[in-house]
């Protein structure tokens, strides 16, 4: 998938189990451009175009990112756990969690990293590890949703229940 900020979307606000999916390849289209840059730049400045495409990622993650957990955690997983066979969810939860405190890790030490054009060594190595743990969370958890979590809900929820999450989605997008 090519990512475009801006694009429109795959899915709409009628299928929002293919908007979470489609969230899913633009987060791995921004975290793979985050360790990239963290992996091949820890000793130098930034060059501009690694500066700006750092900062749509940290962008992303600040505003679609946390849209995208929102969409789960209150309007789609809530109702998975009330149905069986979803037994995931509470780690998928948990992943969230973990994941939400490495990108403010992330976010602070590549703002300081813009801002002061190099990084400290124990900076760079807490940006190495953050970014590699960040991204070995996502493969796992993503594989999860997409393979498992989201046709099994398809199967599992009424075409009510989906409609009334896409009018979530929206909702959360108005605001």
């Amino acid at each position: 998938m090519n990512v475009q900020i801006g694009a429109k979307p795959d899915s709409g606000f009628d299928n929002p189990l293919g908007m979470l999916k489609d969230c899913h390849r633009r987060i791995e289209h921004f975290l793979n451009i985050l360790v990239a840059v963290a992996r091949r730049a820890q000793a130098r400045s930034l060059h501009p175009d690694e500066t700006a495409a750092v900062e749509a990622a940290l962008n992303y993650f600040r505003i679609g990112g946390q849209r995208h957990t929102a969409d789960e955690e209150e309007s789609l997983f809530p109702r998975l756990h009330a149905l069986d066979g979803f037994a995931q969810l509470e780690q998928l939860e948990q992943d969230h969690a973990e994941a939400g405190k490495l990108h403010d890790q992330l976010d602070s030490l590549y703002r300081n990293w813009i801002a002061a054009g190099s990084l400290h060594q124990d900076e760079a190595l807490r940006l190495s590890s953050a970014s590699a743990r960040l991204h070995a969370i996502y493969q796992e958890h993503i594989q999860i949703e997409d393979n498992i979590i989201f046709p099994k809900a398809a199967q599992s929820l009424d075409s009510g229940t989906i409609e009334l999450i896409g009018q979530e989605f929206r909702t959360r997008r108005s605001l």
